[in-house]
């Protein structure tokens, strides 16, 4: 790099200019390209020579738009690009060529695109000025409303590449139609990836080729080979700092967020995605890293940084975001950190915003990452507005949609959501398919050799005392309720899955009963009958092994908070000087007494959060011997 700058030094700036353009269109590198301008500018410039320093700050512009990304380098290059326009005829095909990059830039920075569209006749009259104005328009329309416009725009460059003759501008055109046919879910991208590919294998293109290679590094996460997309990541990333682009960093950053996404294991990226958001090369535009953010932290359990992200992609309307080429994405973020901070509200403008785009792919920038179907998006949007037959419609519609895309990991998590969407809607006929989907998913995961994180559990309610109440959670979403007898006899449930108890176990001990028996005739039938009493102290025993034995805090507190409720059922269950207390009905009256404490507790919760409540309802089953069966209705 260092000859090649001294190389200029005895060069002309019409020479520089030469180079710049050379480099810039024929090999796509545009860090050399960049050199040759810069050099070509300051020459110039000394000589007063006004179309050499158009043709050079032109040049500086690159290949994207709004490359410079930092103040002082944006500041530099519109200054040129100002200073030299009102020194130019009017009317003359450089000063229409200024205008563009000008409008362009700014367009691009506010994410808007009417200036640049506006101009597009302005150019017609040159085939290079034409085919710049192209791409530059191009590049200000990638908002998923946008396809239709972009394919003609693509098409119109490839046809304008001939008379520009530059073979920049023909390479530009394939990679653009490219790129549209991947976004739009077209069937017929690879065909037209496997064109730009040979094209690139005849001559290589620095900028193009590093697209290029970002969508293979994007299929092969589609196909779930993640140890192979994380090394091609990695080259990419290097290639694309070599050649000068300053998507570098934010693309690598993309493809190792869905990687870790599919994998479980996104906390893991929180200090590069805190990095990344506050980076000045960072696309102003670009909303998707704090997203990522805000779900990352609420994964971590840190629901104040998740909340605080989430509150400002929504400041002041969620509406307001730029239709950006990550706009689509960071929508799908906002969801997920709607559902894991329980936030109803933002789910529900993220679904509106949304729905136009449900036969789409949520894909990053320019095709460099794909987290499969907006359907899945919006299936998770209505799970956390609690729109449990709505989830199910548009889960259904994502499994589809991710197989037609290839996407295998999308695949396995629509199927696994799918799932939960069915195990909390309860209905008799969807316990079968909660099974089927989660078998199908596993099954994938198994055959195809994906590395993905295991299939989710079945989501599975817990219920805990914090203070004088009680904090009922089912998977993300909890409330915090008054206790009631029937809520301590969901907690003794909960807190043992797939177990049976007996209703005579479960009503002994509670308080209420126990005065209820302190108003009748005694009877020879004890409240904590031996059994019951023997069996209550060796699950204690049990408890407190499982207590020392815990392998993270949460187990430990389940064991606790049962330990704690099995404590005060015995005490409370005690007579005089130790002895039983004695109850006076049979097992059939305990049946219907924790009967109607269920099922009064469970429509109170209903009341407060419909999902837990379908939870609770389709999970718990209640009789002479009751028992909580997550995912069994």
């Amino acid at each position: 790099m260092r000859s090649r700058v001294g190389q200029s030094r005895g060069r002309s700036a019409h020479e520089l200019i030469d180079v710049g353009w050379r480099a810039q269109n024929d090999d796509g590198d545009v860090r050399r390209a960049r050199l040759a301008f810069g050099a070509a500018y300051r020459r110039a410039e000394l000589a007063g020579d006004v179309m050499s320093m158009a043709e050079a700050a032109l040049g500086l512009g690159g290949v994207w738009v709004y490359q410079h990304r930092t103040t002082k380098a944006g500041a530099l290059m519109r200054a040129r690009l100002e200073h030299v326009l009102p020194l130019l005829d009017p009317a003359s095909t450089m000063a229409t060529r200024v205008r563009l990059r000008l409008a362009a830039e700014e367009d691009y920075r506010t994410g808007r695109h009417d200036d640049v569209l506006g101009m597009l006749e302005d150019a017609k009259g040159d085939p290079v000025a034409y085919a710049e104005a192209l791409s530059l328009a191009h590049h200000c329309l990638l908002g998923p409303e946008h396809g239709q416009r972009r394919r003609e725009l693509a098409d119109q460059l490839i046809g304008e590449a001939a008379r520009a003759g530059r073979r920049g501008d023909l390479v530009m055109g394939l990679m653009w139609r490219t790129v549209d046919q991947f976004l739009a879910a077209d069937p017929h991208a690879h065909r037209s990836l496997a064109e730009l590919k040979g094209m690139l294998a005849e001559a290589d293109h620095r900028a193009v080729g590093f697209v290029a290679r970002n969508i293979d590094v994007m299929l092969a996460i589609r196909a779930g080979r993640f140890d192979d997309a994380e090394i091609l990541a990695k080259e990419c990333v290097e290639l694309g700092v070599e050649a000068g682009d300053i998507d570098a960093a934010a693309w690598y950053g993309a493809q190792l967020v869905a990687i870790r996404w599919y994998q479980g294991r996104l906390p893991e990226l929180l200090p590069m995605l805190t990095e990344l958001l506050h980076s000045p090369t960072l696309s102003p535009i670009d909303n998707s890293y704090a997203a990522a953010l805000a779900i990352a932290a609420a994964q971590a359990g840190d629901h104040h940084s998740a909340t605080a992200a989430l509150a400002s992609l929504r400041r002041p309307h969620l509406d307001d975001l730029p239709r950006s080429s990550t706009w689509l994405v960071a929508l799908y973020g906002v969801v997920e950190a709607a559902h894991a901070t329980g936030n109803p509200i933002a789910a529900a403008s993220a679904y509106e915003l949304l729905r136009p785009y449900a036969a789409l792919p949520m894909m990053a920038s320019l095709g460099v990452a794909c987290f499969g179907s907006v359907h899945h998006a919006l299936g998770v949007a209505s799970l956390t507005q609690g729109q449990l037959d709505r989830a199910v419609g548009h889960f259904r519609e994502a499994v589809h949609a991710n197989l037609a895309l290839g996407h295998w990991p999308a695949v396995v998590l629509s199927r696994q959501r799918l799932a939960d969407a069915l195990e909390l809607r309860g209905r008799a006929e969807d316990a079968p398919a909660v099974r089927h989907q989660r078998e199908l998913a596993e099954q994938l995961s198994g055959s195809a050799g994906l590395a993905l994180a295991p299939a989710a559990e079945p989501v599975s309610a817990r219920i805990t005392r914090h203070g004088r109440r009680w904090r009922v959670e089912v998977g993300s979403r909890s409330i915090d309720v008054n206790q009631t007898v029937g809520l301590l006899h969901l907690a003794v449930l909960t807190a043992n899955p797939g177990t049976e108890i007996s209703a005579v176990e479960l009503v002994a001990g509670v308080e209420g009963l126990g005065k209820a028996a302190r108003t009748s005739a005694v009877s020879d039938q004890p409240v904590l009958d031996r059994d019951a009493v023997q069996s209550y102290r060796r699950r204690l025993a049990e408890l407190a092994d499982a207590i020392e034995d815990a392998d993270t805090p949460a187990a430990a507190d389940r064991a606790r908070a049962e330990r704690d409720w099995l404590l005060a059922e015995l005490k409370a269950g005690e007579g005089f000087g130790g002895r039983v207390r004695a109850f006076t009905d049979d097992g059939e009256r305990a049946r219907i007494a924790v009967g109607k404490a269920i099922r009064r507790t469970i429509a109170q919760l209903e009341e407060t959060d419909r999902m837990i409540g379908r939870h609770l309802r389709a999970s718990v089953h209640t009789g002479v011997r009751c028992w909580y069966r997550p995912g069994v209705s």
